[in-house]
Parts: C-alpha cells; sequence; structure tokens
C-alpha cells in the first residue's frame, strides 16, 4: 500500500471518497469548487486545485468526471484512474487474484445490462460497481467476478487497466464537449480494444472503426446476429425492444464464460423503475414511465416499440443544446402528438412544425397529463419519453416519473 500522504485524489467526489476510505481516511484532496482548505469530518484535507504541487506526491488518481484539460490532470505526473488503480499491472492496490472482470459501455443501456448480468451470475458470486453506483474502492477484491458499468470519462483517464470481457452497447453521440467531438468520443469507447489480450472478448456493435486489437472481437448489428453467433433463442426471453438486446448480449456472456444459457434466470430480473413502465388506468388505457429515458436515442428506442399505435408523446426538459433535428425525421411519419414540456418547449414545438408532426404546448408535466387524459383511448398509448433531463422542472428524473405515474393511478373510471 502505498504512503496516503504522496497520493492526491482529485475532486471531492464518490470515487475518491471511497478510495480515500480504503487508506483509513486522513487523505489529501484537490477540488476546483473549494477556495480555501477544508478538512471533512473524516479528516481529509481538501484544498482547492491551485494549491497542488506535483512534486509533493508520486500517485494521482482523478475522479472519473474531471475534464481532460482540466490544469489538476495537465499538471499531474503519475495519474491513475480508478480502474488503473486498481486492475492495473502496475497498480499500487496489490490484489493476490484479480477478479475476472467484464467492462460495459454504451450510450444507453450501460446500468441495465451490468444488472442483468449480475443478476445472470449471482448465483457465481458476480459483483457489480463502476457508474452503476458502487466504487472500485468499496467492491470485494475476493469476489470471482466484477461485472463494471463503464463510463466514457473513465475510459479517457484509462491507460492500463483492461477488461477481460469488454461488452459495447451501441453508441450515439453524447458528452461531445467532454470528449472534444463524436470522433473523440467514439475512440474512447473503444480504447479498451487497444489493451485487450488474446482469448479476451469484445462484442461491438458493427459499422466502427476499430482500432488494432489482440482480442477476439465479435461484431453485432442486432438481436438476431447475437441469437445466430451465441446459438440463443430471443423468443424465449420476456423483455422487448432495447431491453431484449441488453438481455440478450448479457446472455451471450454467460454463454462464453460458463457455456450455459439460463432463461428462467433473466425472465426473473426486474427492471428498475422509471424504464418502460407499462401502466392501465383505472379505464384500461395504457400509460408508459419512461422518465429516465434522459437523451434522444433512449426516446427513440420507446417510440419504436409503439410505432404502430397512436402516440401521445410527452417530450422535453433540460436538452443541453441537443440537436433534435434527426429525431422528428425519426418520427415524422408516425402517428404521434408532441405535448412539450420543460425549457426547451418551444425549440420543440418549431421543429414539430418544420416537421409538421402535431404539437401541443404544454409548457408543466401536469398540463400534458391533463391535454392527454382528455383525448387518450384503449387504442392510443400515453408516453413520457422526454429525450432530456428533468433538472430544470423536478430534482430529478424520478420524481418526474414518480408524478407521471400518480396522475394515472389518480384516473377515475
Amino acid at each position: 500500500m502505498i504512503d496516503k500522504t504522496k497520493l492526491a485524489l482529485f475532486g471531492y467526489g464518490k470515487t475518491t471518497k471511497a478510495i480515500a476510505e480504503l487508506f483509513g481516511n486522513g487523505c489529501i484532496f484537490f477540488d476546483d469548487k473549494k477556495k480555501e482548505l477544508e478538512v471533512d469530518e473524516l479528516g481529509n484535507k481538501i484544498y482547492p486545485s491551485s494549491n497542488y504541487n506535483p512534486k509533493d506526491f508520486n500517485i494521482e488518481v482523478a475522479t472519473p468526471s474531471i475534464t481532460p484539460n482540466n490544469l489538476l490532470v495537465k499538471k499531474a505526473k503519475n495519474l491513475f484512474s480508478e480502474y488503473d488503480f486498481f486492475l492495473a499491472d502496475s497498480s499500487p492496490i496489490k490484489m493476490e487474484k484479480k477478479p475476472l472482470n467484464i467492462w460495459i459501455s454504451g450510450t444507453n443501456g450501460k446500468t441495465t445490462t451490468t444488472q442483468m448480468l449480475t443478476h445472470i451470475f449471482k448465483d457465481k458470486g458476480a459483483l457489480s460497481g463502476g457508474n452503476i453506483g458502487t466504487p472500485l474502492a468499496e467492491l470485494n477484491q475476493d469476489a470471482p467476478i466484477w461485472v463494471l458499468e463503464t463510463s466514457s470519462f473513465t475510459l479517457h483517464h484509462t491507460k492500463q487497466a483492461s477488461p477481460n470481457i469488454y461488452l459495447l452497447l451501441p453508441i450515439t453521440p453524447d458528452h461531445l464537449d467532454w470528449h472534444g467531438g463524436a470522433d473523440g468520443y467514439t475512440q474512447d469507447k473503444l480504447k479498451p480494444l487497444t489493451t485487450m489480450q488474446e482469448g479476451e472478448l469484445a462484442l461491438v456493435p458493427k459499422g466502427l472503426p476499430l482500432p488494432k486489437s489482440n482480442a477476439w472481437i465479435v461484431e453485432y448489428e442486432s438481436v438476431e446476429d447475437i441469437e445466430k453467433i451465441f446459438d440463443i433463442d430471443a423468443s424465449r426471453v420476456k423483455f422487448k425492444g432495447a431491453f431484449l438486446l441488453d438481455a440478450i448480449l448479457a446472455m451471450a456472456i454467460e454463454k462464453v464464460l460458463f457455456d450455459e444459457v439460463n432463461y428462467e434466470q433473466i425472465n426473473s430480473f426486474v427492471l428498475d423503475a422509471h424504464r418502460q413502465e407499462e401502466l392501465k388506468d383505472s379505464q384500461g388505457r395504457v400509460w408508459v414511465n419512461d422518465s429516465k429515458a434522459t437523451n434522444v436515442d433512449a426516446a427513440l428506442q420507446a417510440i419504436k416499440l409503439y410505432s404502430q399505435k397512436p402516440i401521445h408523446l410527452i417530450l422535453g426538459g433540460d436538452d443541453k443544446g441537443v440537436d433534435f433535428n434527426d429525431f422528428f425525421k425519426e418520427i415524422k411519419d408516425l402517428n404521434i402528438t408532441i405535448y412539450a414540456i420543460g425549457s426547451n418547449r418551444d425549440k420543440l414545438l418549431d421543429l414539430a412544425k418544420k416537421y409538421s408532426i402535431e404539437a401541443e404546448r404544454a409548457e408543466f408535466l401536469n398540463i400534458a397529463l391533463d391535454l392527454i387524459n382528455s383525448v387518450h383511448t384503449k387504442d392510443s398509448v400515453a408516453l413520457l419519453a422526454p429525450a432530456a433531463s428533468s433538472l430544470d422542472q423536478f430534482p430529478s428524473y424520478a420524481k418526474r416519473g414518480d408524478d407521471f405515474k400518480d396522475f394515472v393511478k389518480s384516473i377515475k373510471n
């Protein structure tokens, strides 16, 4: 174990605080938000970033979200990502035996696929961590399998660590400012392939600019591809749409590692709340809560599930400047009415007019729900898939989804 007085932790966040706890606390942090030295209740010292002197430290570990152009990152002499810190051969955390580690990344579906695979491997002692909410420092190092939800931020900062299995879900441009553009985002998502070794598996979408790799790379385009390659019967799996792909990919890893496919086990998995939750009101009408569809791709996945029906779509929120033109091109031929809410409602209404899509200015969720309730039938679908963050009007996507569900429950005959 290294001398904690020579360890600099960049960013006072969940990941770095867990590392400090591993060292018994009393560690040194540098954080852009601090204006002067603070000492937390555990004895950790948090300095302003301007106080950092690389000559005073042997190792630096960055919280995943810290940007590549941050001055701390630029000044660091021996910077480790969280993954490097635990899993690289040069790691100062000397594990007696590293767990078999499976990394799961992509634009949408990372959390669900990580949960599904951990559920499948529950009886084999698998633990999940990473971006899913549990820092690596809190995972049992004696566990046989680590299933790690892996963000593009973590991948960018990781220089040495490598997965035994890498599962990349479909990607669409995201966090473009952070990565310096779409190419940078894609390169970071494909980065693990450059360090993987012969006999290790990478499952990646077709059509990406793959780097040179020693891994066994399997490219897929659809559920049918995975079915054929790994001899899995998707018709025996209960999930639909994007969740079916998540499930089939998780089962492919089970097939590779243990030469088995347990349909009963995957079908016993329960999706998190606010992910394509179908509800029926007292009149038998279908309402779908997909409040966690906070980007364009996730919203499109939900819409595709109901594309054969008239759709009342609640859309809008804080979209952080995303271009919606391609989204509207995708849905313009559907029988769809948009109810625009949130801070980007005017932009959405302008695009609806441009693409000749029926739209209503709702502004707030409760207004959208009242409007839909007055025209919704048993033949249509009411869908909350906002394609934007909730934080302009709600404390979280969960509160937005809960308000939606509470309204449906309150409907009288």
